[in-house]
């Protein structure tokens, strides 16, 4: 039986993730703070970690354990990584981190592997705090990719949708449009790619079985405008949204973004992973979404 290690396992795409795994038969253990509980039960092993401290990643991974697949769900910061390529040392056959769409800038065009190169990227040390999101994502890539001593793969999501998302993203939108309440929007014509919970955790069981090194980028097939979005949320709770350029913090949509911010999916395409159609979920999860809140 091989034995799979996720750290961050208890919410969201993680939780699916650990589903599909138990289904194949793997052995799973789950390593998080330990505030979340999980559905689990016995299934799993669980270990109970301070991702972001070294001497804690040391003591929960004990000693002679050895996994098949580490998957990274938590790693925010070039110096959590390098704890884990210290940690990690000799004690994994694979590690697939999940990174993320923001180490691209917005532009208008879809963003191939190597417009950002982990293999070259300059490396500076620091915590999640000393850098924005997508610069602490693409030094812990660096990192990973440059220092490590094991097979490391990085997946670069975008914004993931479900109706398991905690962070409310979809929720946001479709609650300001029923309260009639402004969202800001730069640029409507912004158009941009996401990828459903579910789907996310399949691309990465299946990552798993294929000998990847390096980044990959992986996302649902096809784009949508903007302006269509917040016109499926319109056309599912009966009422026009209010867009602005200036509004408060708390009113800026999630996916206020000033210029397209879309992925070529080309390399997973040609490595066997079919893609679901964007339209083929998106409308859909909007529709159960609106009607529940």
């Amino acid at each position: 039986m091989k034995n799979i290690l996720i750290l961050g396992g208890t919410r969201f795409f993680g939780k699916r993730l650990v589903r599909l795994l138990l289904d194949e038969g793997f052995k799973v253990t789950i390593a998080t703070r330990g505030n979340t509980s999980d559905e689990f039960g016995d299934q799993v092993e669980r270990i109970q970690l301070d991702r972001n401290d070294k001497t804690s990643l040391m003591k929960a991974v004990e000693a002679g354990q050895e996994w098949d697949t580490v998957f990274d769900n938590i790693c925010y910061s070039p110096q959590a990584a390098k704890d884990a390529c210290e940690v990690f040392q000799g004690k994994v056959r694979r590690y697939i981190l999940t990174s993320t769409l923001s180490v691209y800038d917005p532009a208008p065009r879809k963003h191939k592997e190597n417009d950002v190169n982990p293999y070259i990227y300059p490396v500076t040390l620091g915590g999640k705090d000393d850098f924005s999101y997508g610069e602490a994502k693409r030094l812990a890539e660096a990192v990973f990719l440059q220092q490590a001593d094991f097979p490391v793969a990085a997946v670069r999501f975008p914004i993931v949708l479900g109706e398991d998302d905690y962070t409310g993203r979809l929720e946001f939108h479709i609650d300001h449009i029923k309260q009639g309440q402004p969202i800001g929007i730069p640029n409507l014509k912004a158009e941009m790619c996401f990828i459903s919970s579910g789907e996310a955790a399949s691309f990465l069981a299946w990552l798993r079985k294929q000998r990847v090194e390096g980044a990959i980028n992986a996302c649902s097939q096809g784009v949508v405008k903007l302006s269509e979005l917040i016109g499926w949320i319109e056309k599912e709770t009966g009422k026009k949204a209010v867009i602005a350029k200036q509004v408060r913090d708390e009113d800026q949509s999630p996916f206020g973004v000033p210029d397209s911010w879309v992925m070529d999916t080309s390399k997973a395409e040609r490595l066997g992973f079919e893609f679901q159609p964007l339209r083929a979920w998106l409308p859909a999860l909007i529709g159960r979404m609106s009607a529940e809140r």
